[in-house]
């Protein structure tokens, strides 16, 4: 959530933000503002009356310790515990439909975010290798995985429904070295730290990342227990530290986690309804981190590049764009997102999200560090970014490394993991 500050002291600034977003209409400025108003004017009240009443309290024992008549000072601190609860009893109404609200707001952008108004307006930063040139009309990654036995999508559907798949023998074997391959690339070369955590998270994780309220209809609910499966190992890695205070010496705290990942609603309607890119359910290894304010941009800049090194070790062409305005998702304040070539169905593919979401997260989840002994805890800023994801690392080989004669090529970085 954003610093209250600015629902009290700048309301108009939030007004600009929603505006910038494309997100008007997103939250109700005009009836914030009243609530917060209100919110302010009932706690100056009971404040007031609470004072009031302490003194006449101080005034009657002084009045009964002289055994003097004390009725009229005592109506008087009655109709004060009234004017109290009054205040407090309002201030519980307003109190779920602000905080509601207040969850709503969008973070601020980055100075660096440029405007737009979709994603035909987010610049390319850079881009790497070449796109593969082949000798044949190449496949997308569906029908080559089909045809060689590998993936069955039929059975994926005859188990759980549309947009689940079923890997067969080498896919499942590759998606594995793709896995345990960044893994290693990320604890080994990058200074992560493995965690291994939960699936299903109660609803404080989600609220704390930013998945509730507002998007609590697009994951998958376990009613019964008031939990949810994972839409990605940013939940249980990001709220690994809720509610706590951190030694600033710690920071930054890098972590990275291996999940499956669960998406009731798998992008854009009618959109790559074939193959591994819009799935239910997938895997993924995400990147989290836990800085210092001044230093979040440049771990964006280092996270960022941490994931691109998985594409370069398997030589696969990509590219690296800033998301504009529009394009940010709600909770972070600037996100790269990095997309790889994938030649059969020849465009790009987002591949992975790189995001700094400054004191947003850590605001919702309550996670501080003190920088020294005796000094007053200030929040952390929180980063993440898929580090990859598996399923789309898969496909992407796939397409890129296929051979005239129906097969695939297995990269260099993978035949370790595959013997």
């Amino acid at each position: 959530m954003i610093d209250p500050k600015h629902i009290k002291e700048d309301i108009e600034s939030i007004r600009k933000l929603l505006e910038k977003r494309n997100m008007t209409g997103v939250v109700d400025i005009e009836r914030l503002k009243t609530m917060n108003d209100e919110r302010r004017s009932l706690i100056q009240k009971s404040d007031e009356a609470r004072e009031k009443k302490n003194r006449l309290s101080k005034e009657i024992g002084q009045k009964k310790a002289k055994k003097e008549n004390a009725d009229d000072l005592m109506k008087q601190s009655q109709d004060f515990s009234d004017e109290i609860k009054r205040c407090t009893d309002r201030l519980a109404e307003l109190e779920e439909e602000f905080t509601e609200m207040h969850l709503s707001i969008p973070n601020f952008l980055d100075a660096s975010v440029p405007e737009g108004k979709s994603e035909a307006d987010n610049p390319v930063v850079r881009t790497w290798g070449e796109k593969p040139r082949f000798s044949f009309q190449p496949k997308p990654h569906y029908d080559l995985g089909t045809d060689m036995g590998i993936l069955d999508f039929e059975r994926g559907v005859k188990l759980a429904g549309t947009r689940f798949y079923v890997y067969m023998g080498l896919a499942a074997r590759m998606e594995r070295a793709i896995i345990n391959l960044m893994l290693d690339l990320h604890t080994k070369e990058h200074g992560y730290t493995e965690v291994f955590g939960p699936f299903i998270v109660n609803d404080e994780s989600m609220t704390g990342t930013g998945q509730f309220p507002k998007f609590k209809d697009e994951y998958y609910r376990i009613e019964r227990d008031g939990l949810s499966l994972i839409p990605t190992a940013e939940v249980p890695l990001t709220n690994l530290y809720r509610d706590e205070i951190l030694e600033g010496s710690r920071l930054p705290i890098k972590i990275t986690m291996q999940s499956a990942c669960f998406r009731r609603e798998a992008g854009a309607a009618g959109k790559d309804t074939r193959g591994l890119i819009r799935v239910h359910q997938f895997q993924k290894v995400e990147l989290v981190k836990f800085v210092e304010p001044s230093t979040s941009f440049d771990e964006l800049e280092k996270l960022t590049h941490d994931a691109e090194e998985v594409l370069q070790k398997l030589n696969l062409h990509y590219r690296v764009v800033l998301l504009c305005s529009a394009d940010t998702s709600a909770s972070s304040a600037k996100t790269y997102d990095i997309e790889v070539w994938m030649p059969g169905l020849d465009r790009y593919v987002e591949i992975s999200s790189c995001s700094c979401f400054t004191d947003y997260q850590a605001r919702r989840a309550k996670i501080r560090y003190r920088k020294g002994q005796g000094q007053k805890p200030e929040f952390v800023h929180t980063l993440n970014g898929s580090g990859l994801a598996a399923g789309r690392t898969l496909a992407a080989v796939m397409e890129n490394y296929q051979t005239a004669e129906g097969g695939i090529e297995i990269p260099e970085a993978l035949k370790a993991y595959m013997k």
